[in-house]
């Protein structure tokens, strides 16, 4: 910490007021937040001012591929205990949704941030941050995005030496490939649900072992770290073996070994578990998800799932059959363009409820479900799924811009 005095030179500062001057312009005509571009902006007229605007913050980063804008929540509440933060909460998190977050937070002591896993090894030579979580790695974005492996290379080589502190999930051998470069590594037992991802050593290419909740390569010997921090049911252990609860508004297993990550990053800043935990219980849904809204006289969950690991972890938390499920998967830019990713899924999970299927995609989605022996029925829009669905609440599962669609559809 380098104090309160001004890090902002004349140039920063012309970047920061023309950033949000564009962001209030493109806010004002009805086009998102935007964050994304007036950051662009500010960026353009000072390429050095993400490092300026992170210099007097201590700085948290979080990558993963799935659960990245909950456990950014979940920290940044924690952290709240111990002074002011700045977060990009909605979830723009490349370096231009980035810089325009922090350029919002002049009074904070604490950037809580959360990284596309492309842009994490530069956001991380910018903001110099004191701790960076790493949760998952798994298929996402199949047009675009690179391999798994290659993402781990690209997290191992740019944390190779880092300063900070990272908080890793041993249960996934990517993550901990990746992070095994780096000099100062917490590991947190956080669990994977999704193995697919994750049967070859990145090490070495050999064969994964995986007896029981263990993991090592039979081949040069690459295998899980002992680790400090442990999801064990309802309770985070912490490494002197206490027992902390979890209580939280979200639901999941998945959110549980969120708030166990969570728990480690705010012990690196000082913050006791007990503490931490109990701020976490504020959150009660995250840009939108697990949000509960009315529409059309029905109660609809709102449930994102932008990819195969994260559809498993979302079969796992509905209610049980005969709860309708409507299902909605587009393939715009943001979400990747290629859909063969829903050929991934186990969609035998939904066996028992009635399906309704909707989004740009639907013909696509049919036909996965066709494959897989379910019952559904194709509908125009979220109007006719709800008209059509039988009695009692219904859970709605989304890929990113479908999402989207549906919450400025029901007024969420």
């Amino acid at each position: 910490m380098s104090g309160n005095s001004d890090p902002l030179t004349p140039r920063a500062k012309l970047a920061v007021t023309a950033g949000k001057a564009v962001a209030a312009a493109s806010r004002a005509a009805g086009r998102g937040s935007g964050s994304v571009i007036g950051g662009r902006v500010a960026l353009k007229l000072d390429p050095d001012l993400l490092a300026r605007l992170a210099q007097n913050l201590d700085v948290v980063l979080v990558s993963a591929t799935n659960g990245k804008t909950t456990t950014t929540r979940l920290i940044a509440e924690a952290l709240r205990a111990a002074g002011p933060v700045v977060s990009n909460a909605l979830g723009a998190n490349m370096p231009a949704g980035i810089t325009s977050a922090l350029a919002g937070g002049s009074e904070a002591r604490y950037g809580v941030i959360e990284v596309d896993e492309k842009y994490l090894a530069g956001v991380a030579r910018d903001t110099a941050p004191k701790c960076i979580a790493l949760l998952n790695l798994s298929r996402d974005q199949l047009d675009r995005a690179a391999e798994t492996r290659m993402l781990a290379e690209n997290w191992r080589e740019g944390l190779a030496g880092s300063k900070a502190v990272i908080v890793a999930n041993c249960d996934d051998p990517l993550v901990v490939w990746a992070a095994s470069s780096s000099p100062n590594v917490i590991w947190v037992a956080a669990g994977q649900m999704w193995k697919d991802d994750a049967w070859s050593c990145p090490s070495c290419g050999g064969v994964m072992q995986r007896p029981g909740d263990d993991w090592f390569c039979g081949e040069c010997g690459f295998r899980r770290p002992t680790p400090s921090w442990a999801l064990s049911g309802d309770h985070v252990l912490d490494p002197h073996g206490s027992a902390w609860p979890i209580h939280l508004q979200l639901p999941g297993r998945a959110n549980k070994a969120n708030a166990a990550s969570s728990a480690a990053v705010a012990a690196v800043f000082g913050v006791p578990p007990q503490v931490a935990l109990e701020r976490m219980y504020q959150v009660q849904a995250v840009a939108g998800r697990y949000d509960v809204v009315q529409f059309q006289g029905r109660d609809l969950r709102l449930l994102l799932a932008k990819n195969p690991a994260g559809w498993l972890e979302t079969f796992s938390l509905i209610d049980p059959p005969p709860t309708p499920v409507i299902l909605s998967v587009n393939a715009r830019g943001a979400d990747g363009t290629d859909t063969s990713w829903l050929w991934d899924v186990d969609y035998t999970r939904l066996t028992g409820h009635p399906i309704f299927v909707i989004g740009d995609r639907k013909l696509d989605l049919a036909v996965r479900l066709e494959v897989a022996n379910q019952h559904f029925q194709v509908c125009e829009n979220v109007d006719q799924a709800v008209q059509m669905c039988p009695p009692g609440r219904i859970e709605v599962i989304a890929n990113y811009t479908a999402f989207q669609d549906l919450r400025r559809r029901v007024g969420n």
